[in-house]
């Protein structure tokens, strides 16, 4: 008898409150926030700004976008992970509604923490591929592109991964993620990060 369990996803409209006490400096500012401040960021009024819109982790085209026009970013939202993602991608500070910055700084650590795992993944002899089944993360047509190109590759493909299984598989020298680019380890890469093949 098979008793598979079936877990369905229910995706709830989350709207978001912020309160903000922040100083930015003089200059243009690029208004970006996760998808819950949304409403509030379409609100603020800050001399000098330009709107973004919404910025993930993995996603920091609104950002890119008005990158030219602006001088640094106020991200309206929780946490370093967005607005990281929009301080690489566009090399410029960003002020987060907590009060913490991401800041040049920050910049140059992850820019050289990346070259490191560049420089494992073109040393190592054995590379794993790691698939999430969640919808939206769901890459297999590009984790296969890479199964075909990258020798001595394996697939790894699970909802959730506990990281501390991977331990298990000695010997996969590094990790290539597919997934979400919140999952980072020091042996994992995300797919995106990879030198041209």
């Amino acid at each position: 008898m098979d008793y598979a369990l079936e877990m369905k996803t229910l995706f709830i409209d989350v709207k978001g409150k912020k309160e903000l006490n922040i100083k930015l400096p003089k200059g243009k500012v690029g208004l970006i926030s996760s998808i819950q401040y949304l409403d509030q960021l379409k609100e603020l009024n800050i001399k000098d700004s330009v709107y973004g819109g919404v910025v993930l982790g993995c996603n920091a085209d609104n950002a890119v976008k008005i990158k030219d026009k602006v001088d640094f970013y106020f991200f309206l939202g929780e946490g370093r992970f967005h607005a990281m993602n929009a301080a690489v991608k566009t090399g410029k500070e960003v002020y987060i509604a907590s009060g913490d910055k991401i800041s040049h700084e920050d910049i140059e650590k992850y820019k050289k923490e990346l070259k490191g795992k560049i420089l494992k993944y073109l040393n190592a002899k054995k590379k794993g591929i790691l698939i999430s089944t969640k919808e939206g993360q769901y890459n297999i047509k590009e984790a296969l592109k890479l199964k075909n190109k990258i020798q001595d590759s394996y697939l790894f493909i699970e909802n959730t991964f506990d990281f501390s299984n991977l331990e298990n598989f000695k010997d996969i020298d590094i990790w290539i993620n597919t997934a979400c680019s919140r999952i980072e380890g020091k042996n994992i890469i995300n797919m995106e990060d990879l030198p041209k093949v």
